[in-house]
């Protein structure tokens, strides 16, 4: 009867955690395209730790396509904003938003991949830290119409939510409760996005 109690209550409690953690997840993912304050590939990882220790068998997955959707709509709705700045003549906060975030070094260095390489450089930018939105920005000046960037859009927010979600797995994997593996998760993912930022500091103190 104690296993028997223990099923029927781990059932609705995690049935309960999916209603509320699966639309939570897939907002901040959407509002931290939208607004790159959130660190979503947090978000991610921390998910997929809950899912790994959930006994329902499709939780990864659900992790998997939420994050991937939100991620490709907050895409191509920041993109879609920035092209209707690009033709206003009085621009938009959007627009400034991008190019704000978009340092003219990087802002330089993608658009030189992006003649070179094209697509390629979208998928790989979402992969890189802080590199979207140069990107993204190279983009929009380059004149790319919503659907070429939505082509090369797509395989980005894929290839990036496989390898947060990966993180996650490899820290709900190494502990046993699921709290241990979101801290190793969170400070994992926060170590490589923080890691390019350190190391340009770094060149730039050394060749000062």
């Amino acid at each position: 009867m104690t296993v028997w109690a223990a099923a029927t209550t781990t059932v609705p409690y995690e049935s309960t955690q999916q209603a509320i953690g699966y639309p939570t997840l897939f907002l901040l993912v959407l509002i931290g395209a939208l607004v790159p304050v959130i660190p979503t590939g947090a978000l991610v990882s921390s998910a997929a730790v809950v899912a790994f220790h959930q006994t329902a068998p499709f939780s990864l997955a659900l992790v998997f396509v939420t994050a991937s959707t939100a991620a490709f709509l907050g895409d191509a709705t920041l993109y879609w904003l920035g092209r209707r700045g690009m033709r206003s003549k009085n621009g938009s906060r959007w627009l400034e938003a991008i190019r704000s975030r978009a340092p003219e070094e990087r802002l330089t260095q993608a658009q030189d991949k992006l003649a070179g390489h094209g697509v390629a450089v979208l998928v790989l930018s979402r992969l890189v830290p802080a590199g979207r939105l140069p990107v993204m920005l190279a983009c929009l000046l380059a004149e790319w119409p919503m659907r070429r960037f939505a082509r090369g859009n797509l395989p980005a927010c894929l290839a990036w939510a496989v390898t947060y979600q990966l993180i996650g797995i490899l820290g709900g994997s190494l502990f046993r409760e699921p709290w241990e593996g979101v801290v190793a998760a969170v400070a994992l993912t926060l170590v490589i996005s923080g890691a390019p930022s350190v190391w340009r500091r770094l060149r730039k103190a050394s060749s000062g």
